[in-house]
């Protein structure tokens, strides 16, 4: 690939110059990190993936994610893991209903490449010339387009407060007889969506919920949308990182009221317990990959801010195993536990008994490979899906459940996750 640099510092508007200008193409991934400052490893970089074309992944799809990327090892890819690739690492079923339907992976590899250093902007292809004036001729071109009002219909909850705390008791009867330790049980959402305008979404719920994974993909006229805060797994140098998200409380409506909700979640015991299970699953998820020792835990029980809520976050290491191709990493690790429970499989197993809809994309990720060994992707939660050929407008929220859930508690924590969302939708 051939690069140029721009200069954007007389174009104040040229994000949203470039947000609207990627619309014309059929796969777009957008990173828009926020909220980065002191995130342990970093977040994604900010930058623009477009192209036409898309890869040919075929089942099973992680062999044949490999595949490509040994035949092709310097190129750079964008797309998504989805929940229910789980199904070929494990003797699984994903047979629930959807409300929209994904395939299991996408990728592709893009045409042009945008990405931002300093006052800068660079563009990586090909082509680079034909995408410069296309770029430029954008910036110098802007022009104001009102936003679209959304109108959203057939909003559909398909737990209801009553079957959700049914359900999570359920579950703790599960838990008290030793059958699994923790699990993270979700709630699916459903609704029309009219006019929706999926780039001027993504600018609302960055607004809304600015996060350090917030990322945009479009897929065959299928968007996801997300201000995801939990990085799912990354590799660079060899180093392999592991940031899951466990423990959850709500901001204060005063500095006093919000250091005070702070400092019970770091001091909580019942958050503790619940974020130390899932470090323990990271950790022997990790070491399927890596050197005997490496795996280290390099912080534990962290607590990081951000707009809806504060958030307990722990990050594991580990180096490499030299024979241990990269896309391996990722299916030894995936899904990744912050969204399954432990132990890992039978807690899968539960989720699809308990929970009424496929999770489809959610709690999948998106990500990207830097070449064939080096990627970075997310989880997917905080998220709105949308099909533009259907209208159909999805989103699903979750908490962790053990032993020591109220019920209750927990279903205000996940209308918390969802606040977010639905100020973006205006359903709020």
């Amino acid at each position: 690939m051939k690069s140029i640099k721009i200069d954007i510092s007389s174009f104040p508007d040229y994000w949203n110059s470039l947000l609207k200008w990627t619309m014309q193409f059929q796969y777009v991934a957008i990173f828009n990190p926020q909220q980065v400052e002191q995130y342990p490893f970093g977040a994604f970089p900010k930058s623009i993936a477009v192209s036409n074309k898309k890869l040919k992944l075929i089942s099973p799809y992680f062999q044949s994610l490999k595949a490509y990327l040994k035949r092709n090892p310097e190129r750079k890819l964008f797309g998504y893991l989805g929940y229910d690739l789980k199904n070929e690492i494990e003797n699984l079923s994903s047979d629930n209903a959807s409300f929209i339907n994904w395939e299991l992976m996408n990728f592709f590899t893009p045409e042009c490449l945008i990405s931002f250093d300093g006052s800068h902007l660079i563009i990586q292809s090909q082509k680079t010339e034909y995408f410069q004036q296309e770029i430029e001729h954008v910036l110098y071109n802007n022009t104001i387009q009102n936003d679209i009002k959304t109108s959203i219909s057939n909003l559909k909850t398909w737990t209801s407060k009553a079957e959700y705390i049914d359900r999570v008791n359920q579950l703790r009867n599960h838990i008290e007889e030793g059958d699994i330790y923790e699990i993270n049980y979700c709630m699916n959402y459903s609704a029309t969506g009219q006019n929706l305008n999926p780039i001027q979404a993504f600018q609302q719920l960055c607004k809304n919920s600015p996060a350090p994974f917030a990322s945009f993909l479009k897929m065959d006229k299928k968007y996801i949308i997300s201000a995801s805060p939990e990085r799912f797994i990354k590799l660079q140098d060899n180093k392999i990182i592991s940031q899951p998200i466990k423990g959850t409380a709500s901001r204060g409506k005063t500095e006093l009221e919000d250091k005070d909700k702070k400092k019970q979640l770091s001091e909580s015991e019942k958050e503790r317990a619940e974020n130390m299970m899932i470090v323990d699953l990271v950790r022997n998820d990790l070491a399927k990959s890596s050197e005997s020792g490496s795996v280290k835990v390099e912080e534990i029980f962290g607590i990081y801010s951000f707009q809806q809520v504060h958030q307990m976050i722990s990050t594991i290491s580990a180096k490499k195993r030299s024979e241990i191709h990269p896309v391996d990493v990722i299916r030894n690790a995936f899904p990744m536990g912050s969204m399954t429970g432990a132990p890992k499989i039978r807690a899968m197993q539960l989720i699809e008994d308990y929970e009424n809809s496929k999770r489809n994309v959610f709690s999948g990720s998106i990500g990207y490979f830097n070449g064939e060994n080096e990627f970075d992707f997310n989880v997917l939660i905080r998220s709105i899906y949308y099909d533009e050929e259907t209208e159909a407008v999805n989103y699903q929220v979750g908490s962790a459940i053990t032993y020591d859930s109220d019920a209750k508690a927990e279903y205000e924590e996940c209308l918390l996750k969802a606040k977010a969302i639905e100020k973006t939708l205006g359903i709020l």
